[in-house]
C-alpha cells in the first residue's frame, strides 16, 4: 500500500501513456524505490514507457552511486512547523539544509489528510500567504520541483507527493514576483484576439524584439535572473503578458503548450554541422508538462485554479527560451532528419527499448515519453490548428534528433543554452 512513507505501485499503474506492466516489474519498481526515496523520476519513467525489471535494476545500479541521501530532520523544527506553519515556514524556505524538516512535516501531514487535501492547504488554497508562496517556489529550479511533484501526483504516491512539496519548500523564489506582475498585466489587458503561442516565440527572432531576445548572456551565471530579468524586465513583462487562457480554452490550450514545448525543443537542437543536442534547460519545460494533464483531472482544483497554472508555465516557457538565446527553430529537420546509421522504424514507440539503453541520469527517457505524450494530445485536435507545427512522422523525427545526440559514446547529451554558438562549440560535428 501506498503511504506517506512507502512506495507501491501496482502493474495497471503505469502511468498516462498506460503501457502494460506485470507483477515482476511492479515489485521491482517498489523496491527499487523504497530503497531509494530520493529521485523516482528516472524509474518512474522507465516503468511508464514499458521498461522490464533488467532495465529497472540496470538504471538503479548506474545511479545508486551518487544519489544523495536526505539528512536527519531537526525536530524542533519540524515541531514547529506542524505548531504554525504560516508564521515558521517564512524562516526555512528556500534553504536546502531544511529539506528533511519539510519532508517530515509534509509526510505527518498526510498522515491523517489525504496527499489531495495537502495539495489545496498548501499550494492551491486561494488568498492564502503560504500557499501563495510555495505555489510560486512550483517554478523555481528549472521546474523540477513541479516535475517532481508530478510523479508524485501521477503515479498518486503520498511519499512522492512529499519529496515534491519538500523540494519545492527549499527553492529560491526569485521568480514568484516577477510571474506574478506578468499576471497582473495581463488582466489589465484589453481581451485581444488569440494568438498561437509559437507565434510568440518566433516572433522573437523580430528586430523589433532585439533588446528583450538579446537579453542574455551566455556568461551570465542566471541567464533568467541576471539576463532577462536584469536587462529588459519590463519587456519581458509586457511580452509575456499577452498570454490568456480562457477556462473553456484549457484543454486545447493544455495540448497547444505541450505541443509548443516539443516543437520548441526539437527545432531548436539542430545547429548544423553538429550533432543535434536537445537543450537541457529547454527539455525541462516539456518533461513538466505531462503535470498538467493530471491536474487537470484533479475534479477538487478549480478551473480557474488551472486555468492560471496553465498561463503562468506558458508565461516561463517562452521566458526560459528568451533565457537559452532564442535559439532558431528549425522545422526543416522534423521533415527530413534521419539517423546517421540509417535504420528506420514506423512509430516512435518503437524506438522505446533503445532509450531505455541509454545508461544517463533519466533525462532522455523523460523526453521521449513527454514526446509521446505531446503527441497523443496534440492529436485529438486534428492537423488544422493554427499552432500545429509538428504533423504525421515529423513526431518520428522529433525521436530521431534526441536518440542522435544521446545514444551511445557521447561527452555529452545536451547542449546548454543552444542559442550562443559558444554552447556549440565543443559539439561534435555529424
Amino acid at each position: 500500500m501506498a503511504t506517506p512513507y512507502n512506495i507501491h505501485v501496482k502493474p495497471h499503474e503505469s502511468g498516462l501513456l498506460r503501457f502494460p506492466q506485470d507483477d515482476a516489474s511492479s515489485d521491482k519498481l517498489s523496491e527499487l524505490m523504497q530503497k531509494d526515496l530520493e529521485i523516482p523520476h528516472h524509474l518512474l519513467t522507465l516503468y511508464g514507457t514499458g521498461a522490464g525489471s533488467s532495465a529497472l535494476e540496470a538504471a538503479f545500479s548506474k545511479n545508486a552511486s551518487y544519489q544523495i541521501r536526505a539528512s536527519t530532520p531537526e525536530s524542533s523544527i519540524v515541531e514547529e512547523l506542524q505548531a504554525d506553519y504560516p508564521a515558521a515556514a517564512p524562516k526555512y524556505l528556500g534553504k536546502g539544509k531544511h529539506y528533511a524538516a519539510f519532508l517530515c512535516f509534509f509526510q505527518t501531514e498526510m498522515e491523517t489528510k489525504s496527499w489531495q487535501d495537502v495539495l489545496k492547504e498548501y499550494v492551491f488554497k486561494e488568498d492564502d500567504a503560504a500557499a501563495k508562496d510555495l505555489y510560486e517556489r512550483l517554478f523555481a529550479g528549472f521546474l523540477h520541483p513541479m516535475i517532481q511533484l508530478m510523479f508524485g501526483v501521477e503515479w498518486q504516491q503520498p511519499a512522492i507527493v512529499a519529496e515534491g512539496l519538500a523540494q519545492t519548500a527549499v527553492h529560491d523564489n526569485w521568480l514568484g514576483g516577477f510571474l506574478a506582475e506578468a499576471e497582473k498585466r495581463a488582466e489589465q489587458r484589453e481581451p485581444g484576439a488569440y494568438r498561437p503561442l509559437t507565434e510568440l516565440f518566433e516572433e522573437l527572432h523580430d528586430k523589433k524584439h532585439k533588446k528583450l531576445a538579446r537579453s542574455a548572456r551566455l556568461n551570465d551565471s542566471q541567464k533568467i535572473r541576471d539576463g532577462v530579468m536584469a536587462r529588459a524586465p519590463e519587456e519581458a513583462l509586457d511580452y509575456v503578458s499577452q498570454i490568456k487562457v480562457r477556462p473553456e480554452e484549457l484543454e486545447e490550450r493544455t495540448a497547444e503548450m505541450a505541443h509548443n514545448a516539443a516543437y520548441v525543443t526539437a527545432a531548436s537542437s539542430w545547429h548544423p554541422p553538429h550533432v543535434p543536442k536537445y537543450d537541457f534547460f529547454l527539455i525541462h519545460h516539456l518533461n513538466a508538462f505531462p503535470i498538467f494533464l493530471t491536474i487537470n483531472e484533479q475534479d477538487w482544483i478549480p478551473t480557474a485554479l488551472k486555468v492560471r497554472f496553465l498561463e503562468w508555465k506558458m508565461r516561463i516557457d517562452v521566458i526560459q527560451y528568451i533565457a537559452r538565446g532564442c535559439p532558431q527553430l528549425h522545422p526543416e529537420a522534423l521533415h527530413s532528419f534521419g539517423l546517421k546509421d540509417g535504420t528506420a522504424v514506423s512509430e516512435p514507440k518503437e524506438l522505446l527499448p533503445r532509450f531505455h539503453g541509454i545508461m544517463d541520469d533519466g533525462h532522455t527517457i523523460k523526453v521521449a515519453r513527454a514526446l509521446l505524450l505531446a503527441q497523443e494530445q496534440t492529436n485529438k485536435f486534428g492537423e488544422n490548428r493554427p499552432w500545429l507545427r509538428i504533423k504525421g512522422d515529423d513526431w518520428l523525427r522529433a525521436h530521431y534528433l534526441l536518440l542522435e545526440g544521446t545514444e551511445g559514446e557521447q561527452d555529452s547529451n545536451w547542449v546548454r543554452s543552444a542559442g550562443f554558438e559558444g554552447a556549440w562549440k565543443d559539439i561534435p560535428k555529424l
